[in-house]
């Protein structure tokens, strides 16, 4: 063994000790939430005039929603029309499931 610890192909022989932390390394912050949301209005149907909150899927709007009627049951809804921008999408309504 050479000089400082180091082999002669100059490797450490010795495990070399971890970094201090501080406290900002120490912090835990959590796993966070980064799906995008929207805005999806019911335009039709026995939900007309609602404002539901979804999730984007691959960056736009779902195609198809499934939302939970007042007598239990479920309406499907789908997109109005394809091409729409911002953070809310108007939905048509397709029918019960």
């Amino acid at each position: 063994m050479g000089r400082r610890g180091l082999s002669r192909l100059g490797r450490r022989t010795e495990p070399a000790s971890p970094p201090a932390e501080s406290a900002e390394s120490v912090e835990n912050v959590g796993p966070r939430d980064t799906t995008p949301r929207l805005v999806a209005q019911l335009q039709d149907g026995p939900l007309a005039g609602r404002k539901i909150d979804t999730e984007a899927v691959e960056g736009r709007p779902p195609k198809t929603i499934d939302v939970a009627a007042d007598d239990g049951g479920t309406c499907r809804y789908c997109l109005a029309e394809w091409n729409q921008s911002g953070l809310t999408a108007a939905y048509t309504f397709l029918y019960r499931l």
